[in-house]
């Protein structure tokens, strides 16, 4: 039977951009730990056929997000504390092998960082969650950019969901100025070519991670596993 080239690339992309608004409904707690999602519901949200939700549940189920019950609701999963800190050692990895190659050559990186630094202050004084928890990406993944390696901000990105609902659990103004103050020392460092300062200040911002989720599962225990 002839397919249709043209439809399986439509499929293609719907799916991708189902997943990726469900993926972000989950991170800002839209959808909840133990939520009941079905595809048809999820359709009608997005107003998309069956087929492309079918195709990013799998792909969340893939990636933790959600648990697929055959002949039973599919639920949004609740929070792995082990996937946040493998999440966190992944990320470390990579992250402090970045900071290093933009220490070394720093270049334009700090002037691109402050204002990147500038903009996630604009968000916290307008206590705009959402916002900053974009420019905290963006951040980091600038960081990758000028270290020539933005793919490897990918691989972080492919593996940081559980770490990421941990953080938007615990946004709000004092916790992004926190975060902006470790910020402000990264690009500090990397503006003074200071390689080993650049690195401490990096591991010490994702040390973070960990207070983080001691806290989340305090405020919020029936959200995790």
């Amino acid at each position: 039977m002839a397919v249709n080239v043209s439809d399986s690339v439509t499929e293609e992309t719907m799916a991708l951009r189902v997943v990726g608004a469900l993926r972000d409904d989950i991170v800002t707690m839209t959808l909840k730990p133990g939520d009941v999602i079905s595809e048809s519901d999820i359709a009608g949200r997005y107003g998309v056929s069956r087929q492309p939700v079918r195709e990013a549940f799998i792909r969340l189920a893939q990636q933790g997000l959600l648990l697929i019950r055959p002949k039973r609701a599919t639920v949004v999963k609740k929070i792995s504390p082990e996937g946040v800190r493998q999440s966190r050692f992944i990320r470390e990895s990579i992250e402090v092998e970045i900071i290093r190659r933009v220490a070394s050559h720093p270049g334009e990186a700090k002037a691109v960082l402050g204002e990147l630094i500038a903009e996630q202050e604009a968000a916290s004084s307008a206590d705009d969650s959402r916002r900053f928890h974009t420019l905290d990406e963006l951040f980091h993944r600038t960081l990758a950019r000028l270290a020539g390696v933005e793919y490897a901000w990918q691989l972080i990105d492919d593996h940081k969901m559980q770490l990421d609902r941990v953080r938007y659990l615990t946004l709000g103004v004092s916790s992004s100025q926190v975060a902006i103050g470790e910020h402000k020392a990264i690009a500090a460092a990397v503006g003074a070519g200071d390689v080993a300062g650049a690195e401490a200040a990096m591991r010490a911002h994702l040390a973070r991670a960990e207070v983080l989720l001691n806290q989340t599962i305090s405020d919020h225990p029936d959200y995790f596993e």
